[in-house]
């Protein structure tokens, strides 16, 4: 019997930007998020792989969903570190791109086929 473990990193990059989505609702005057990483186990669906070794991959997804803004297009996170010993991913956001999102204007999702 074969077994095959191939996790959808782009299904979680887009719960990663939700989440954000939803946190930035709730703290409108947020620049930056911390997460504990059992919340994004959680988030992930207690997928321990995504939440850990293929965390960074699917973050650098993540990292390409922009937003339309007075500037042109821009990423809406500008930076993220995965702190292990503290258990936390803090991802800092682009200013522009944050105020757009306030604004109410949608995501631009990163091209499935261009992306490695």
């Amino acid at each position: 019997m074969e077994f095959s473990s191939k996790p959808n990193y782009f299904l979680f990059a887009q719960l990663i930007i939700r989440h954000l989505e939803n946190y930035v609702k709730k703290h409108p005057d947020a620049q930056n998020a911390i997460f504990d990483l059992r919340d994004i186990y959680e988030l992930f669906r207690q997928d321990l792989a995504a939440t850990t070794t293929n965390l960074e991959g699917i973050l650098n997804i993540a990292d390409e969903y922009r937003i339309d803004t007075i500037q042109g297009d821009q990423k809406i996170i500008s930076g993220f570190k995965i702190d292990a010993e503290q258990n936390s991913l803090l991802i800092d956001f682009n200013a522009d791109a944050l105020q757009s999102l306030k604004e109410g204007k949608p995501f631009i999702v990163p091209d499935a086929t261009t992306l490695e």
